[in-house]
């Protein structure tokens, strides 16, 4: 981890005529830490970004790999190969349940900048160079992230690219934290696409049942959430709004996962993209993968109306 956050260079892209600015910290695992209109913040910062770079606790828009959200164990088996997750291992975090959580990356300083401008940045991580995080994903690939803003729309795009002939399994999120301010969190309108209710054990992993749910559009007022969904169509979209603002998220391509977020005594609500069900690394359960010269690309956009 980054001790002084002082030596964290910040990527600012802006829509000088729409007023949007998003800053990403490629140092800081990619992580974009402001999503700002016309001056007002729509991320939640939670503990900010000090603690996510001491002890991987979320904010803002962080990456979730090679995982998204937690694994029902320590161990996985992958295509025959099977990976213990050891005590203390790098990049591995636990949840309140101490199942390892949210996969490997959180806050990793690796990232190398390719290229940035006030309307893109693209940046590159060489998993298959980092030994230490081998030892828990022994699958060499690289990972491309281009970030875009135009207009009042941010895309993020993931690129994911097999460096060996071992497939890659492909098990990642994000985990946007949004919030509308100046309004209160019982305000919010909430709109979600079709989709399929995962049913989720006491640790939060799915059991193989569900139902189906139509589209639906409500106020937040108390209700939380903290639940995981399939069945979510190419271009589909999860909105929040109040006060005038609004809030889209649209999983535009390689995304049929999702979880939503909205927990007790905090501002925030979260749509995630997932490329697979929670546990999908030892479930099997959807899970897709990146051969050689066969590399997996997912979308999402955030839009502010």
């Amino acid at each position: 981890m980054i001790g002084d956050m002082t030596e964290l260079q910040r990527f600012t892209l802006s829509d000088e005529a729409s007023g949007l600015a998003a800053v990403f910290v490629p140092a800081a695992g990619m992580i974009g830490v402001s999503l700002a209109d016309g001056g007002a913040e729509l991320l939640g910062q939670r503990r900010g970004l000090e603690a996510y770079l001491s002890s991987g606790k979320t904010m803002g828009i962080p990456l979730l790999h090679p995982w998204a959200n937690r694994l029902s164990a320590h161990d996985y088996t992958v295509s025959g190969e099977t990976v213990v997750l050891s005590d203390g291992a790098a990049g591995v975090h636990l949840d309140g349940n101490g199942l390892p959580m949210h996969g490997l990356l959180a806050a990793r300083p690796d990232w190398r900048v390719r290229s940035a401008t006030s309307g893109e940045l693209v940046a590159e991580f060489d998993f298959g160079a980092c030994a230490e995080l081998l030892a828990s994903f022994p699958f060499p690939h690289r990972l491309t992230l281009a970030i875009a803003l135009a207009g009042r729309r941010l895309r993020i795009r993931t690129t994911l690219t097999a460096t060996s002939s071992k497939p890659v399994p492909v098990s990642f999120g994000f985990h946007p934290y949004l919030r509308i301010p100046g309004t209160a969190r019982e305000e919010w309108r909430v709109e979600l696409p079709p989709r399929r209710r995962l049913e989720l054990d006491g640790s939060g992993i799915p059991t193989g049942a569900g139902n189906l749910e139509p589209a639906e559009a409500f106020t937040l007022g108390e209700r939380l959430f903290d639940d995981g969904y399939d069945g979510i169509a190419v271009g589909s979209v999860f909105a929040v709004s109040s006060g005038g603002r609004r809030i889209e998220v649209s999983f535009d391509e390689g995304y049929p996962c999702a979880q939503i977020f909205a927990p007790a005594g905090e501002e925030v609500i979260c749509f995630e993209p997932m490329t697979a069900p929670t546990d999908a690394l030892r479930s099997g359960d959807r899970l897709r993968f990146a051969s050689l010269g066969e590399p997996y690309r997912a979308e999402f956009s955030i839009t502010v109306g």
